[in-house]
C-alpha cells in the first residue's frame, strides 16, 4: 500500500518502483509501505520540486523513523518545466555526476553489511546473504539509510543515527576500499560550498580500520589518494609506501646511528614500491638506449615526496632497471641523476643564464619573448614555462624519442661551446633538445601536461631547462645517489647469482664499500666502469686514490674554548697547528718516469718540464693558471727519490720585504685565469701540512704521526716559497694558550688541533671530523664560528652611497630542499671601495624577481630592492643569533615559523673559493644557534660540539 500526498505516483508493487511528479514549490512527503500495519511506513521530506529539477538545493536531513527493512526501493523523476532529470542520488549529495543513472534507496537492518552486498539485493534471494544481513522485525533496527549507484555501493549514514552512537559512525560512515562516495557530513558541506558535486572519480577514496571484507562483486578500481598542497597542486600518493614511510619516519642522524634500523625501513618501502604494481617506468627492449622519459618518470616520483627513504627507494628501483636493461648507460644515467655532466676536476658547466634560457624556449616552441618572459613572471619556474610552451605547440611530425645519453652527449656539446658566436651555438644545442622533448604529449595543451598538477609531472621539457639552470630541484641529494647506486649493484649482482633479496648486512657492506673508494676517488668515469668490469667486492683493488683525480678536503669542527679540545682529546695525544687565513690548494705531481703508471693524470695535469702537476681548490677546480709561479718553482722544494705525490696545503699571500703572512684579501687580488709569472704582483707562499699519496702509495690510512714524517723527509722548505704548518705537540692549558697567542701574532687565524696517533688520527677526505678541531682567534667570546652566506638581493645606498648599494640580503643553503633560505640584511664591515667593486660585480647579477628556490619573506617591506643570482659567497660574523619571523633560515626545526636570524652581521671577507652550495647549511645555522642558547643557560659549554658547520 503507498499514501502519496500532492503528488501523481504510479507504483508497480512487485517491484517497488514509482514514479513521481511534485508540486512546485510545495512539499511533498511520501510514505510507502508494503503490509496494512502503519509502523511500516516511510517518510521522506522533499522541501522543493525545484530542488530536484535543477538540483540547486539539496535537503539538509534525510528522516527515518520506525520502519522495517525492505530488499529495496528505486524512484525515478520525470523532467520538470525546465526539461532537466536528477536522480534521488544526486539530490541527497551523492559525488556522481551522472545524471542518466537510476539511484536506488536501500533500507538495511545490519550496519556491518558490505555495500557491495546492496547492490545485489535485487538480483539475488535475500537468503543468499542471511548470515550476513538478517532483517530483525523492531523499531530501531533500519534507521541507517544505503543509498547506491547501481554499479557502486557505499553505505551512508543518516544525520540522527551520527548523533546517536559515535561506534556507528565509525563503522558504517567510512566508506569502504571500493568506494568513491563521501560520508553524509562532508557531501553536505562540499553541497553548500559548490554548485556541483565532484565526479565520482576523482572522490577520495578512504579506508577504515574497521572497514568490512571486501564483497564478491568488483566495483570500479579507484586512483590513489590525492594529497592536497598548500599550493594547491593534487599530489597522488602511494597508500602503502605513505604508510610505511609515517610509521619508520626517523631523523638521518637516528639512521645514522641504527644502520640495521635504517636497512631494514628501507627493505620495506622498497618491497611497498615493488608489490605496488607500479614500475617507475615500463622495461623498454633490453640493449636499447635508456629513455630519458623514464629517468624524467623517476624525478617526477622523487619530486612528489620528502621522504628520504622513498626517495632513495625511487632511486635505487630504477638504476636497478638501467643496470638489467642497458648497462651501458648507467654512468650518464648517474651523471643526470647528480645533476653534473662530468666530475668537478673536469672544469665543464653549462653556464646558461636565464635570458638564454626564455629565449632558447622561445624559438624552439614558436612563443614571442615577451610572452615566454610573462609565464615566466606568472608560473615563476621556467621548467613549467617550457613545459607549458611544448605542450601548446602543434608538430606535423612526431620527432625521436630523447635518451639518457643523448641528453647527456648534446648538454655536454652545449657546454664544451666557446669562442665567437658561442650563445648562438648555444641556443641551437637547446632547441635541438626542446624540439624532440615530451614528443607523446605534444600539442595537447593541459591534456597532454598540466602544469598546475604534480609539479608539472615527468615533463621532459621541465626537467631539461631546470638541468640547464643548474637546479633540479627534487631534494635528491648526490649522497642519496650514491646510496641508490651501491644498492642496485648489490641487488643486480645477486640477481644475476640466482641469489634472494640481499639482507641489510649485504646491503651496508655494499655502501661502505662504495663510499670509502668515491671519497678517495670521487669520478664516477673512472668508478663506474671499474664496477661493471670488476663488481662492488673488487672496486677497492682497482679504484684506489691517485694523482691527477682530486679528494675532497677533510674538514675541522669548531670548538668554543681550549677546555673543549681537552675534553674532546682527553688522554690521547694531539698536536696543534697554525691556522693559515689562505686558500685551501691540493697539489699533485707525477715525474716523467712515472707518466706510464697513471694515464688519467696526462688528461687532467698539466704537463711541465718536472713531469706532469697541477693545483686543485677544495671545490676541486683547477687552479694552476691562477698559481703559475708555485708550479715553476716546484721543483725547488721536492727532494730527491719523489717520484709523485698528492700535498695538502694551505696557499697564503706573502709579504716579501717583512717577511710575514698577509690579509687573506690580498690573496684574492689576484687574477684567477691566464696569469703570467713575471705579471705576478702577490706572492704566495705554500704551507704544507698532510700528504696524502706518495710514490704510488695512499697514505690516507695512516697515522698524523706517521704522514708528517713522510712529510718532512719528502720536501725541504724554501723561504717565501714554501714551508712546513707550524706546530707543537702538547697537552698542557698554558702551552696551548701561548700557541694560540703566538698564532694571532703571526697573522693566522688561530689553531688547528688534530689527532696524532691511533686508527682516528687517518686523513678522512670529504669529511668534517672530530678529529680535527679548530679554535680561531674570535672563538672564545660570541658565536663560535663565523658563517659564509649567499648574496640574494640588494638595498640602494643612501648618502655617501647612494651610487652603490648600501646594504644586502644573505642566506643560508638547505641542502635538503636545495633552498636559499634568508637569515639577515647585512651593511657593516664594508669600505667604499669594497662596496663600489660588488656593485660592478653583482648589477649583471640582477634578475627582476626571487627565484623559486628561494625562501624569504613575502611581506612587501621586507623585500630587497633588487634581487641576484646566487653566485656571491662572503664570510660574516655575528654577536649572536636569534629567531625571527622575517627571515627563513632553518625555520622548520623551530616551532612558530620563525627562522634563525644574526644580530648584527659584519662582513668579513668574500669568499671567491667557495661556490654557493657550500655556504652555511641550515642545520648548522640551527645548531648554533642551539648551542648558543645552551651555553647561555648553563653558562658554560659542555664537551666538544657536534656541529657541522661548513666554512
Amino acid at each position: 500500500m503507498v499514501l502519496l500526498r500532492n503528488s501523481a505516483i504510479s507504483i508497480a508493487p512487485s517491484e517497488l518502483s514509482l514514479i513521481w511528479a511534485p508540486v512546485r514549490n510545495r512539499p511533498s512527503p511520501i510514505a510507502c509501505c508494503t503490509c496494512a500495519d502503519p509502523r511500516v511506513a516511510f517518510s521522506i521530506s522533499i522541501p522543493r520540486a525545484r530542488g530536484i529539477a535543477s538540483d540547486s538545493h539539496r535537503p539538509k536531513r534525510l528522516s527515518s523513523s520506525g520502519l522495517l527493512p525492505i530488499p529495496s526501493l528505486s524512484l525515478k523523476m520525470p523532467e520538470s518545466r525546465e526539461g532537466k532529470q536528477a536522480t534521488l542520488g544526486r539530490f541527497f549529495g551523492s559525488n556522481s555526476d551522472a545524471p542518466k543513472k537510476q539511484t536506488t534507496l536501500s533500507f538495511g537492518g545490519n550496519r556491518n553489511k558490505s555495500a557491495a552486498s546492496a547492490n545485489k539485493s535485487k538480483k539475488e534471494p535475500a537468503s543468499k546473504d542471511e548470515n550476513e544481513a538478517k532483517p530483525v522485525a523492531d523499531e530501531t533496527s533500519g534507521k541507517d539509510v544505503d543509498m547506491t549507484e547501481a554499479s557502486e555501493a557505499a553505505p551512508e549514514v543518516a544525520e540522527e543515527a551520527d548523533r546517536q552512537s559515535l561506534k556507528r559512525d565509525k563503522s558504517e560512515g567510512s566508506d569502504s576500499e571500493e568506494s568513491d562516495v563521501q560520508p553524509s557530513s562532508k557531501r553536505r558541506r562540499k553541497g553548500s560550498d559548490k554548485p556541483k558535486a565532484a565526479p565520482a572519480s576523482k572522490a577520495q577514496p578512504k579506508s577504515s580500520p574497521k572497514s568490512p571484507k571486501p564483497s564478491k562483486s568488483k566495483a570500479k578500481a579507484t586512483s590513489p589518494p590525492v594529497v592536497q598542497k598548500a599550493s594547491g597542486e593534487e599530489t597522488p600518493e602511494d597508500p602503502d609506501v605513505s604508510d610505511i614511510e609515517e610509521e619508520l619516519s626517523a631523523s638521518e642522524e637516528e639512521a645514522e646511528k641504527k644502520p640495521e634500523l635504517k636497512k631494514k625501513e628501507l627493505e620495506k618501502v622498497q618491497a611497498a614500491l615493488k608489490g605496488s604494481g607500479k614500475d617507475p617506468y615500463p622495461d623498454w627492449k633490453a640493449g636499447e638506449p635508456v629513455p630519458y622519459a623514464a629517468l624524467c618518470t623517476t624525478f617526477s616520483l622523487i619530486e612528489m615526496t620528502t621522504k628520504r627513504l622513498q626517495i632513495l627507494a625511487h632511486c635505487s628501483l630504477f638504476l636497478r632497471q638501467v643496470l638489467r636493461l642497458t648497462p651501458k648507460d648507467f654512468l650518464p644515467t648517474v651523471q643526470l641523476m647528480i645533476n653534473k655532466l662530468a666530475a668537478d676536476y673536469a672544469g665543464i658547466e653549462l653556464g646558461i643564464g636565464e635570458s638564454l634560457i626564455m629565449k632558447a624556449i622561445g624559438e624552439s616552441t614558436g612563443r614571442s619573448l615577451s610572452v615566454i618572459k610573462a609565464d615566466q613572471h606568472e608560473i615563476g619556474d621556467l621548467g613549467l614555462v617550457a613545459a607549458k610552451s611544448r605542450s601548446n605547440q602543434p608538430t606535423m611530425f612526431k620527432p625521436k624519442p630523447l635518451t639518457v645519453r643523448g641528453v647527456h652527449e648534446g648538454l655536454l656539446a652545449i657546454a664544451k661551446v666557446q669562442g665567437h658566436g658561442s650563445q648562438d651555438k648555444k641556443i641551437s644545442g637547446i632547441k635541438k633538445l626542446l624540439s624532440a622533448a615530451d614528443a607523446a604529449t605534444t600539442g595537447k595543451g593541459s591534456k597532454g601536461i598540466g602544469i598546475t598538477k604534480d609539479k608539472g609531472g615527468p615533463s621532459e621539457a621541465k626537467y631539461l631547462i631546470r638541468f640547464l639552470e643548474g637546479k633540479l630541484r627534487l631534494g635528491l641529494a648526490e649522497k642519496t645517489v650514491l646510496v641508490a647506486l651501491a644498492q642496485a649493484v648489490v641487488a643486480h649482482e645477486a640477481a644475476l647469482k640466482g641469489e634472494k633479496t640481499p639482507s641489510a648486512e649485504k646491503l651496508a657492506e655494499g655502501e661502505a664499500i662504495l663510499k670509502t673508494v668515491y671519497s678517495e676517488l670521487p669520478a664516477y668515469e673512472v668508478i663506474i666502469p671499474a664496477l661493471l668490469e670488476h663488481g662492488l667486492a673488487n672496486l677497492g683493488q682497482h679504484c684506489k686514490l691517485q694523482p691527477g683525480i682530486p679528494i675532497k678536503p677533510m674538514l675541522a669542527k669548531p670548538t668554543k674554548s681550549i677546555t673543549e679540545v681537552l675534553d674532546r682529546f682527553e688522554g690521547k695525544d694531539f698536536t696543534c697547528e697554525y691556522k693559515y687565513d689562505g686558500e685551501r690548494a691540493q697539489i699533485h705531481y707525477v715525474a716523467p718516469e712515472h707518466m706510464t703508471k697513471y694515464p688519467g693524470a696526462q688528461l687532467t695535469l698539466e704537463k711541465k718540464d718536472v713531469g706532469l702537476t697541477s693545483i686543485f681548490s677544495r671545490n676541486s677546480e683547477d687552479l694552476s693558471k691562477k698559481y703559475p709561479d708555485v708550479l715553476e718553482k716546484l721543483k725547488t722544494w721536492i727532494k730527491p727519490g719523489v717520484g709523485s705525490f698528492v700535498l695538502d696545503c694551505e696557499t697564503v699571500a706573502w709579504d716579501t720585504v717583512n717577511k710575514k703572512v698577509l690579509p687573506f684579501q690580498q690573496l684574492m687580488t689576484r687574477k684567477r685565469k691566464d696569469v703570467k709569472a713575471e705579471d705576478v704582483k702577490v706572492k704566495v707562499c705554500v704551507f704544507a701540512f698532510d700528504l696524502l699519496f706518495l710514490n704510488d702509495e695512499p697514505a690516507v690510512k695512516k697515522s698524523l704521526r706517521e704522514r708528517r714524517e713522510l712529510l718532512h723527509e719528502s720536501f725541504q722548505a724554501v723561504e717565501g716559497e714554501f714551508q712546513f704548518a707550524q706546530y707543537g705537540d702538547t697537552n698542557d692549558l698554558d702551552e696551548i694558550q701561548n700557541l694560540l697567542d703566538d698564532s694571532v701574532k703571526a697573522s693566522c687565524e688561530g689553531l688547528m688541533v688534530k689527532m696524532l696517533d691511533t686508527e682516528e688520527s687517518g686523513y678522512e677526505p670529504s669529511k668534517r671530523s672530530r678529529n680535527w678541531l679548530k679554535v680561531k682567534k674570535d672563538y672564545l667570546s660570541g658565536v663560535g664560528d663565523s658563517l659564509d652566506l649567499v648574496v640574494l638581493g640588494a638595498y640602494y645606498g643612501r648618502g655617501k652611497r647612494t651610487s652603490v648599494y648600501g646594504a644586502f640580503l644573505l642566506a643560508a643553503y638547505n641542502p635538503s630542499t636545495q633552498t636559499y633560505e634568508t637569515i639577515c640584511n647585512i651593511g657593516t664591515g664594508f669600505s667604499d671601495e669594497v662596496l663600489k667593486e660588488f656593485h660592478e660585480t653583482l648589477s649583471p647579477l640582477v634578475i627582476d624577481r626571487a627565484k623559486p628556490f628561494y625562501s624569504h619573506s613575502t611581506v612587501p617591506k621586507d623585500q630587497p630592492d633588487v634581487w641576484l643570482e646566487p653566485r656571491l659567497v662572503w664570510e660574516v660574523k655575528t654577536a649572536d643569533l636569534t629567531l625571527s619571523p622575517r627571515y627563513k633560515a632553518a625555520a622548520d626545526e623551530f616551532v612558530g615559523a620563525k627562522g634563525v636570524s644574526l644580530r648584527f652581521p659584519r662582513f668579513i671577507k668574500s669568499r671567491d673559493d667557495k661556490k654557493p652550495e657550500q655556504a652555511t647549511t641550515t642545520k648548522a645555522v640551527a645548531e648554533m644557534y642551539r648551542k648558543q642558547e645552551a651555553v647561555a643557560k648553563d653558562g658554560a659549554s659542555k664537551g666538544g660540539v657536534d656541529d657541522d658547520f661548513e666554512y
